[in-house]
């Protein structure tokens, strides 16, 4: 095992790579020592510790610690080689809260319960008298209703009606063939062998709970493996909706069924009718009251704390209502969560108050609980293990075949199919709940819930590495051809993606595209997205918005970036076409919107702000997140990207002012694929009378940029175009910038800090002496050395900059410089 250690912190000093011999931790803790020894370990393993945890748990050497102090480690920043940071630590700190939360829920349980210290009468007695347990009963029963009440809020019901054919056929027919084989099963098990009563009893209620595919459960998984938004992610959601429907459907028959036969008619009427009245009740007194409170929040004004007690009450009251008239408290809190609309203000709101506190404090006191609850000593015969798991593989491969079935008759890919069954097999809290309530009202024994936790947890815990070996959402955005500025023809379109975080970006984008030269001949289709945080809705959305006919008072932030564009639309009437979508998302997996878009229209150019913005007082605020997000997109975006920064000195889009003034890009040349993209990009902007474009060549005694002898071609031939224009047009100029090292290309651009109005320059070169000197004042490394100087806090220039990579992302190309179908642009 090896690892990076930083020798000294310099930046024009490097670590060293020193190896170090590994071991196996949890085997040697287990052969040194014994349980009578008392154990402190203090660990601070740099990142190692999500594998290391995992192991002492697998191999039980965790339990000969008595005592554990762990520095967890999430993404900090380190310069690994010379010119190149990287990520330290991958995981977020989320990850951290989830690692201690793992250890204390699931460990305290099983180890404090009867399976192990729990055995021990004397114990039970004293760590958990009865006053004790239905402290911690009650914590985690209202831990639950709070976690599926914000489940609920997160919900937007309405997807339901707008899944589409594919999902309505996926969710149905993912219940119902489980739910017939399974019974099926069952009831040939109850037919030809003799079976003690309890199993007899459970087996078709076993065949019903295998059949459910919970869509909170679905959500809580995909937002895990950070699937939330991919293609097959949003197809599960939608699926498991249905699912949840159909499920719900036979629970209600059955207990209405049950009623009539057990008591009477008019019981069942009676427990039907009281459902509805407290259906109606959230129809006609908790909807408008949210959506009143709604209308009474402006946008971007914290909710008023008289809203969310007054939600916190009729959650309380709903959960009580819910358990007298024979539904639990668990359905009543999670329709009442239905019912408050998803999303900003209100919905984001009541989860951002209690979202930390229900996970954090509240599920690991029910988590605990359920391993309080759990005893595999209660196991006592072994065909009843093998009854219960047959039914439950038969629902496994029966929900197989029912998810897979519409996918490959709608032309899915078998693989995607595949893992999409597999992703709708997930088990999670939902199916823990009905388990313990089933105990609870002793409907199964305690045999029967110690075999379907253990198969829950077992399943749950083979589906997660099974989808990640699986499925790759990256892959679809593989392109088929060549969406580069390089390679698109002056006669056709230019589709350009424009993702905006607020408003604050809006200018430096108008400016960046009124300098792209729209005209009759090639006139630019413009995708604007808005990207947004999800907060306060379970699914994620890409939506296309269209404006309103009935103007509101208040204009949200999205209508008002909107509003900018289809201004700037009218103002090149004819030559630019905008179309403005809305992607909600996690910033986790917020790219995936953006290269779908990007798949979905075509797109040559994507550009996306930097995640460092300059506001009043030369102040510089940056984002991790946006960060991430930009490296996401860079990575497997379909076509070019360019990195947009603002330095926050733009004025009013100049090409819309009522005297034009002169428009001064700068494009710096080193050499490379990503270099020749910008010079075509600049070759875009010749015709336009209101911009002057300057290009500085940097050339040197030695090699200035690295690359193969067919990449130092192309270069030469770009450039020669690029110079026969420039004597034929005087808005156009050329300069060669003589360089002898690091210094002097520093000094050239000292030189331009505020000549220009705009600077543009390629992301990636090629390995050199030089660039490897520049890689030394590199901050973060992900716009290349260039990049990262003019994006440098002390670069006082006050021109934007737009830092471009070419495509990357295309079938049966690993290098853009063996492609046999380059195709320039005319220049």
């Amino acid at each position: 095992m090896g690892r990076i250690r930083l020798v000294q912190t310099s930046m024009s000093y490097m670590g060293d790579v020193d190896k170090i011999q590994g071991f196996d931790f949890a085997s040697w803790l287990k052969r040194t020592v014994s349980e009578k020894d008392f154990v402190v370990m203090k660990m601070d393993v740099e990142g190692t510790e999500f594998h290391l945890i995992s192991k002492l748990i697998e191999t039980e050497a965790i339990c000969l610690i008595d005592e554990m102090f762990i520095k967890c480690h999430y993404n900090e920043w380190q310069r690994c080689c010379l010119g190149v940071r990287s990520a330290k630590y991958q995981k977020a700190y989320a990850q951290c809260l989830d690692l201690f939360t793992q250890l204390s829920g699931v460990l305290a349980g099983v180890i404090l319960g009867p399976s192990v210290l729990g055995r021990s009468a004397a114990f039970a007695v004293k760590v958990f008298p009865p006053k004790g347990k239905i402290l911690v009963d009650t914590l985690a029963v209202f831990g639950l209703m709070l976690f599926v009440f914000l489940l609920g809020v997160k919900t937007d019901p309405t997807i339901f009606f707008k899944s589409g054919k594919r999902p309505l056929a996926i969710g149905i027919l993912g219940f119902f063939v489980p739910y017939v084989l399974a019974g099926l099963v069952a009831l040939v098990l109850n037919h030809f062998l003799s079976l003690d009563h309890d199993i007899s009893n459970v087996l078709h209620l076993v065949a019903v709970l295998q059949s459910l595919t919970s869509f909170p459960v679905i959500v809580c998984f995909l937002a895990e493996l950070k699937l939330l938004n991919s293609e097959l992610g949003r197809l599960a959601s939608c699926s498991s909706i249905v699912s949840d429907m159909c499920h719900w459907f036979i629970v209600a028959v059955r207990i209405a069924t049950r009623l009539t036969i057990a008591r009477s008619l008019r019981t069942s009427i009676g427990s039907s009718l009281s459902t509805i009245l407290l259906v109606i009740f959230f129809v006609v007194g908790i909807r408008p009251a949210a959506l009143w409170a709604i209308r009474h929040t402006p946008e971007g004004k914290p909710v008023k704390e008289i809203y969310i007690s007054v939600v916190l009450i009729a959650l309380l009251f709903c959960g009580f209502m819910g358990e007298v008239i024979g539904i639990n408290a668990y359905i009543s809190s999670f329709i009442l969560g239905l019912f408050i609309p998803d999303g900003p203000p209100l919905g984001a709101a009541l989860v951002e108050r209690f979202d930390c506190f229900v996970s954090v404090l509240l599920m690991p006191i029910f988590f605990t609980s359920c391993g309080l609850k759990v005893d595999i000593f209660a196991i006592k015969n072994f065909k009843n293990v093998g009854m219960i798991e047959l039914v439950v593989v038969a629902a496994l491969f029966g929900k197989m075949i029912g998810t897979m079935l519409p996918p490959i008759l709608c032309r899915m890919r078998l693989r995607d199919a595949l893992c999409l069954s597999i992703i709708m097999n997930s088990k999670g809290i939902t199916e823990l709940a009905i388990l313990i309530r089933w105990k609870e009202h002793n409907v199964i024994n305690e045999e029967c819930f110690t075999i379907l936790i253990i198969s829950l947890l077992i399943v749950t815990g083979a589906i997660t590495p099974l989808t990640n070996a699986l499925y790759d959402p990256s892959k679809r955005f593989l392109a088929y051809k060549r969406r580069t500025i390089l390679h698109h023809r002056n006669d056709e379109e230019l589709r350009i993606l424009a993702c905006i975080h607020s408003t604050d970006n809006v200018r430096a984008v108008l400016n960046l595209l009124s300098a792209s030269n729209p005209s009759k001949e090639s006139p630019i289709n413009l995708a604007v997205l808005h990207l947004i945080k999800l907060v306060g809705r379970a699914s994620p959305l890409l939506i296309a918005c269209v404006s309103r006919e009935n103007k509101s008072q208040y204009s949200t932030q999205s209508e008002q970036i909107f509003n900018a564009f289809r201004k700037f639309e009218q103002h090149y009437s004819g030559h630019v076409i905008v179309h403005c979508y809305k992607g909600i998302s996690p910033y986790a997996t917020m790219h995936n919107d953006v290269c779908s878009l990007a798949l979905e229209k075509r797109t040559t150019f994507i550009v996306i702000p930097f995640h460092k913005q300059w506001v009043i007082g030369g102040r510089v605020e940056s984002s991790n997140t946006l960060r991430h997000l930009n490296n996401n997109v860079l990575d497997k975006a379909p076509c070019s990207v360019g990195v947009l920064i603002d330095r926050g000195n733009q004025r009013k889009p100049w090409s819309i002012l009522g005297q034009p003034s002169m428009y001064r890009v700068a494009v710096l040349f080193f050499g490379g694929a990503d270099d020749r993209e910008v010079l075509a990009y600049a070759g875009r902007m010749y015709d336009d009378h209101n911009v002057l474009i300057t290009l500085l060549r940097f050339y040197s005694s030695t090699e200035i940029v690295g690359g193969t002898a067919r990449s130092k071609i192309l270069d030469t031939e770009i450039l020669s175009q690029f110079r026969l224009n420039a004597f034929r047009n005087q808005r156009v100029s050329y300069q060669e910038e003589m360089v002898m090292d690091g210094n002097g290309v520093l000094a050239v651009l000292r030189s331009i800090e505020n000549a220009y109005d705009l600077v543009m320059v390629g992301r990636r070169h090629q390995d050199s002496q030089l660039m490897s000197d520049l890689g030394k004042w590199s901050e973060h490394g992900e716009l290349g050395a260039i990049g990262d100087i003019l994006a440098a806090k002390d670069f006082r220039g006050a021109a934007s900059v737009l830092v471009v990579q070419q495509q990357t992302k295309l079938w049966g190309l690993n290098d853009p410089e063996d492609s046999t179908r380059l195709r320039r642009a005319n220049m």
